[in-house]
């Protein structure tokens, strides 16, 4: 029921949905009673759509979760593991052009690779099965294992877990798989916005890991103008959903913290 939840209730609160349907409703007032309402709605959501679209909203939520992390330290010495978060690989467009197809976040897909050369002996682990409320037997692991052979990562060096619909399950059928010892180190690859939210989570998990954060989305100019109305509504999109899952995550109690942050020494 949760996942059912996050996913439809999700769509309908990022800030595009939401005012494109309050301007909705406003239109469908305006052959009623409350036709001074409906003028007043579609105003409200033609205004706020413009804030979302040019002004530096995005930006500014995003900031304190891209930020949260420092890049990781190497100077402790090589992993015994890199965890990859899914997300960059559609699975179902994968599977009906019978190749790997990313979309945002392929930056996590090359940090792999990259990591993998330069600690041969790390275990590399993938999981994402299929985020979609429908969807088809097709699975994110089985084509990001095609897209890390063909960054060249060995097919026995990689542990795909094919399971988990959201960073929870990631955390769980991650740990059940790997069992890491104590002492272990590993390494989370993910999108540097969903990091505080992926290391709550495993932390919660009783599952230790070390922030690798990747695919940042904005620079050190917070405060610039868009210019492309969709660049501007997708990225405060991406911050509102990202601080609703925090805050859920949070309420349910799969995470001890609102915003982790470092792991205190």
């Amino acid at each position: 029921m949760f996942f059912v939840l996050s996913k439809t209730l999700g769509i309908v609160f990022l800030p595009t949905n939401l005012l494109i349907l309050l301007g909705i409703v406003g239109v469908i007032l305006l052959a009623t009673r409350f036709a001074a309402l409906g003028r007043k709605l579609m105003v409200a959501a033609i205004v706020l759509l413009v804030l979302c679209a040019f002004s530096p909203l995005g930006a500014l939520l995003t900031y304190p979760l891209e930020s949260r992390f420092p890049p990781w330290d190497p100077s402790r010495g090589a992993p015994d593991g890199i965890i990859v978060l899914g997300g960059p690989v559609e699975a179902e467009l994968s599977a009906e052009h019978g190749t790997p197809v990313t979309h945002n976040g392929a930056d996590r897909m090359f940090a792999a690779g990259e990591l993998a050369v330069r600690y041969p002996n790390a275990r590399i682990v993938f999981t994402g099965g299929s985020s979609n409320l429908m969807s088809s037997d097709a699975r994110e692991a089985d084509y990001a294992g095609m897209l890390l052979q063909n960054l060249g990562i060995p097919k026995e060096r990689m542990i795909m877990e094919r399971r988990s619909r959201n960073t929870y399950e990631n955390a769980l059928f991650t740990k059940a798989l790997v069992n890491p010892k104590p002492g272990e180190r590993w390494l989370l690859v993910t999108s540097a916005y969903h990091m505080p939210r992926s290391v709550g989570i495993f932390r919660k998990a009783e599952f230790a890991v070390e922030p690798y954060p990747v695919d940042w989305r904005i620079g050190e100019h917070l405060f610039k103008v868009e210019t492309i109305a969709a660049d501007g509504l997708s990225r405060t999109d991406l911050a509102i959903r990202e601080w609703l899952g925090l805050i859920t995550y949070r309420l349910r109690g799969r995470t001890a913290e609102l915003l982790p942050g470092p792991a205190k020494d």
